[in-house]
């Protein structure tokens, strides 16, 4: 359906242009000798009646794009304006046949007639400005519709890394686990069963939430606990960890699995290398509108000085990115003894 249809207030509002347009008219015919009421009768039923010929316009547009060309398109609106000139003709005609029939008006008739030909100039550049209007109409709609295929495109693309980023995250925290399980078969087969049962369950949990765009920090926490636990079975005593969450935080809503590749990388770069271990001190705190994390961990200070991210950082920096965009921060400072990551989000609520 022509879009003016579809739509009652559109439909008045176009009625109400051609209306504006037949006054004006009726106003440059006044100057040929006709009275004012005189030129409102001759122009504003036909005009009106025409309005709706013009509609017509919509359908040659969506025939003759504007891709047509040139030549076609020339042809088709020429085409068109003589076809919709030749109806105003028999209509305005009709129009005039039927004031001669009235006796307050059939004197006046002879006077309309000599104003056709001026008349048929107007309906044909009225119908070829309608004709303009609406390839405007669909160029703009045409610019809308692949603006928002290309915002489809873009959330396609992003929940596609974000799919493929959180892919990366139980794979590589797998892969650590069993070469710790390996390790501990030999030495402790009590703690690699432990582990193992740990493992397990952590999986099992993350199953589902790591499916989810967003969770609460709370399970976040009950999550990265559950990580800690398994590598407490490792590390023993060695293994300490200081937490201090302010209490207003839990409710914020963060990505899920985002805590733990930052404990993960604690762990294997800082803990598993000092022969007394060391704690990791975990500290979330509200500032306003946003949610800031800090993971810090002891390093060798003989160790070698960290020139990038692991790939758990990489990762959690790359889902920043997508899922916040330039509104989350991330930063890593490595001192001789200290390695410390800091993250800053947007504060947000399911409430």
């Amino acid at each position: 359906m022509h879009p003016i249809l579809a739509r009652f207030e559109r439909l008045a509002a176009y009625l109400a242009s051609w209306f504006t347009i037949g006054i004006l008219v009726a106003l440059v015919i006044t100057r040929q000798g006709l009275s004012w009421p005189e030129a409102l009768v001759l122009v504003l039923p036909p005009l009106l009646v025409y309005a709706f010929v013009c509609l017509s316009a919509w359908y040659v547009c969506r025939a003759m794009p504007l891709t047509s060309g040139l030549p076609a398109l020339l042809t088709a609106s020429i085409a068109a304006a003589a076809f919709a000139g030749g109806f105003w003709m028999a209509l305005s005609q009709t129009w005039i046949g039927i004031l001669e029939s009235l006796p307050a008006l059939g004197a006046t008739t002879e006077r309309f007639r000599e104003q056709s030909p001026y008349l048929l100039v107007v309906a044909v550049m009225l119908f070829l400005l309608v004709l303009s209007l609406h390839y405007v109409v669909l160029a703009f709609e045409a610019f809308r519709a692949a603006e928002h295929q290309q915002l489809e495109l873009q959330v396609l693309s992003r929940d596609a890394e974000l799919r493929a980023l959180r892919a990366q995250i139980n794979p590589h925290f797998l892969y650590n686990s069993l070469n710790s399980i390996s390790a501990l078969t030999s030495g402790d087969p009590g703690a690699a069963r432990r582990m193992c049962l740990l493992l397990a369950d952590f999986l099992r949990t993350t199953l589902h939430m790591s499916t989810l765009d967003q969770i609460s920090l709370q399970d976040e926490l009950t999550l990265a606990d559950r990580f800690l636990s398994i590598e407490q079975v490792r590390f023993g005593s060695r293994l300490r960890v200081e937490r201090h969450v302010d209490e207003d935080t839990t409710a914020c809503r963060v990505p899920p699995l985002l805590l733990q590749p930052l404990l993960e990388n604690a762990v294997a770069h800082g803990i598993a290398g000092l022969v007394d271990g060391g704690v990791i001190r975990l500290e979330i705190h509200r500032d306003r509108d946003r949610l800031t994390i800090a993971v810090e961990n002891p390093r060798d200070v003989d160790a070698p000085w960290p020139t990038r991210g692991g790939v758990g950082l990489d990762n959690v920096r790359r889902r920043l990115a997508v899922v916040f965009g330039v509104n989350a921060q991330m930063e890593a400072v490595a001192t001789p003894g200290r390695f410390r990551v800091m993250m800053s989000l947007p504060w947000g609520t399911d409430g």
